[in-house]
């Protein structure tokens, strides 16, 4: 089996140990070790199926948690327990993985707790691949998880959980971006795909379609020397029609339902950013009307922001700085927003002190670099 095959049925086995008696850092660290184990006594990896590999694990790990249950100070009360249980046999048809979505992405976890968890245990990642994907010490990462484990090992996989928390936690990971050999945006996609198969909701299904419907413009984002090219900029030839086709069919399927939530409304946006043969043939009066249903649906600043610069392109760029008005200025971008606002409105002189101004707020360096450009190109301009 490749790696991503054999990552998928890690969460389900790591599930089945939990419903078995062990705790989620115990069940997690078996299952690490019987992975170990089977790369170094079985080169030619486990069984093929998906089905004999799945069982293959869950008998290896269960025999390491059984070897470390023994050499614990309980060990008596839990051996009683283990010998009650029936010897590892066919694995069960119930899915176990979606309880672990649910675990991984629990309210008492920090946010950056959650989405390492999740990679950890739903996505299979090592401490190693996360740790360089967040570009933090490997020992950083590893207390975090560590931290992780403990705090939800007590938590029983009995009750309903909370699909928005976990929706939440796989879109932290997707805008996370990448670095290093693991592709945070394929993940996250990889993991969206795996619980849309599990949970008949319309918003996993919008937030799946929103993320193929992002990720298809991810070869047109960036120029051969890596700087930024905004949107309406980028050769849309380079776009992946096949992400976008998905996304749109995905999506369409799930507003038909009548459950309009911020993942669909989101991926509307998209969608319509999507359809345009050309920037300048954008719907952005229908942009504006989504990101209206956004604002009801969230009252997020961010969506406000973004709506500002909608209504700047649907009715001119004085209504643009109007809508801009209403929005807090201590929000980030809310001075790059302002800035290419005013140059629409032709105030070029204004305009490059904004860009300049945000540059020096800017978090990231494509995005600083991007600014800066931006301010010189204006200040170069004649007078």
């Amino acid at each position: 089996m490749d790696e991503t095959a054999l990552r998928s049925i890690v969460p389900g086995v790591i599930a089945v140990l939990v419903r078995r008696g062990a705790d989620f850092a115990a069940a997690e660290d078996a299952v690490q070790e019987a992975l170990v184990e089977t790369v170094r006594e079985r080169p030619a990896g486990p069984p093929e199926s998906v089905r004999d590999a799945k069982g293959w694990l869950i008998t290896v790990a269960w025999r390491k948690f059984l070897d470390a249950t023994r050499a614990d100070t309980a060990r008596r009360a839990r051996e009683e327990r283990v010998e009650e249980e029936r010897a590892p046999g066919p694995v069960p048809a119930a899915d176990d993985t979606l309880q672990l979505y649910f675990l991984c992405a629990h309210p008492s976890l920090t946010p950056a707790s959650a989405v390492a968890l999740t990679l950890r245990a739903v996505g299979g990642l090592t401490t190693r691949q996360i740790a360089e994907a967040y570009l933090v010490p490997e020992a950083t990462m590893a207390q975090r998880i560590s931290r992780a484990k403990r705090t939800v090992a007590g938590v029983r996989l009995d009750r309903p959980g909370d699909v928005a928390t976990v929706l939440r936690v796989l879109y932290l990971v997707f805008n996370e971006g990448y670095s290093g050999e693991v592709d945070l945006v394929a993940e996250a996609i990889r993991l969206t795909r795996q619980l849309a198969d599990r949970v008949d909701h319309p918003e996993v299904a919008g937030l799946l379609a929103l993320m193929l419907l992002h990720h298809a413009r991810r070869p047109a984002r960036t120029a051969p020397d890596g700087s930024l090219v905004p949107l309406a900029e980028q050769d849309r030839s380079r776009w992946d029609t096949g992400a976008i086709a998905e996304g749109v069919r995905i999506l369409q399927a799930a507003l038909a339902r009548d459950r309009l939530g911020e993942y669909q409304a989101q991926a509307a946006i998209a969608a319509l950013h999507a359809d345009a043969p050309r920037a300048e043939e954008t719907d952005w009066p229908q942009i504006v009307e989504w990101y209206d249903e956004l604002t009801r649906l969230t009252d997020n600043p961010v969506v406000r922001l973004n709506r500002a610069v909608a209504v700047g392109e649907a009715d001119g760029p004085r209504a643009g700085l109007a809508a801009l008005a209403e929005v807090d200025e201590a929000l980030p971008r809310h001075t790059a927003v302002a800035a290419y606002l005013h140059e629409g409105d032709g105030d070029l002189t204004k305009a490059a002190r904004l860009y300049a101004e945000a540059a020096h707020k800017a978090s990231g360096l494509a995005e600083r670099d991007h600014l800066t450009r931006r301010a010189a190109r204006l200040n170069a301009r004649p007078r």
